[in-house]
């Protein structure tokens, strides 16, 4: 691999700094699978969902599940970084795991009346308005480097979500409405400071392609 600081001993790509490089790793490396793992049992997840009004088993099936969906969007990030590999299938499939994961249960609560449908559709017009606002910032070549926060908003949708699904709080319906608002308060405010982010990081790339 080529990078401006030549290549190390082991055969990596070297920083400037003399420090590895990350490797690309292959859509198929375990940071990758953990993904696809979320994606494809998505669908699971929202049946049992659906199916929890009628089945006590059915909820605890999908509250653990989604629990455990929750332990891959942790343990893939953990996987890259301790093989010091990164993935540009990687950077897109992790955000469209959790996109597809999140509001697709949130839409399921609201289809079995756990959730208000407007809370739900905040968080849905944020995510796809971000997802194309970064589209575009892209096909720039303008690079926005992501925020701890938006890993916060993730965990704040995925506990709210978690604290909806699970049986024995299916009747504190207050307790469940002030978490899913507190998720879409971090959704909102994470994807505001995604926009200014965007705004600075175009600012930095004509700079620097003036001088």
């Amino acid at each position: 691999m080529r990078s401006g600081g030549g290549v190390s001993a082991s055969g990596g790509a070297s920083a400037p700094g003399g420090a590895e490089a990350p490797a690309q790793a292959s859509l198929l490396h375990p940071a990758n699978l953990l993904t696809l793992a979320r994606l494809l049992f998505a669908p699971v997840l929202f049946l049992l969902i659906l199916q929890a009004e009628q089945s006590r088993g059915a909820s605890w099936a999908a509250f653990g599940l989604g629990v455990a969906m929750a332990g891959t969007d942790f343990f893939d990030g953990r996987v890259a970084r301790r093989a010091n590999v990164t993935s540009r299938s990687g950077a897109f499939l992790d955000p469209l795991a959790d996109k597809v994961v999140v509001l697709g249960a949130a839409f399921c609560l609201v289809a079995v009346e756990r959730y208000w449908w407007v809370p739900v559709t905040i968080m849905a017009f944020r995510e796809l308005g971000i997802t194309a606002w970064r589209a575009r910032w892209a096909g720039e070549g303008v690079s926005i480097p992501a925020r701890r926060s938006a890993k916060y908003k993730t965990f704040v949708q995925a506990l709210a979500l978690a604290m909806a699904i699970m049986p024995t709080l299916e009747d504190a319906d207050l307790v469940l409405a002030i978490a899913l608002w507190v998720a879409v308060a971090f959704t909102v405010v994470t994807g505001l400071q995604y926009m200014l982010d965007s705004r600075s990081a175009r600012a930095r790339s004509r700079s620097e392609n003036q001088t």
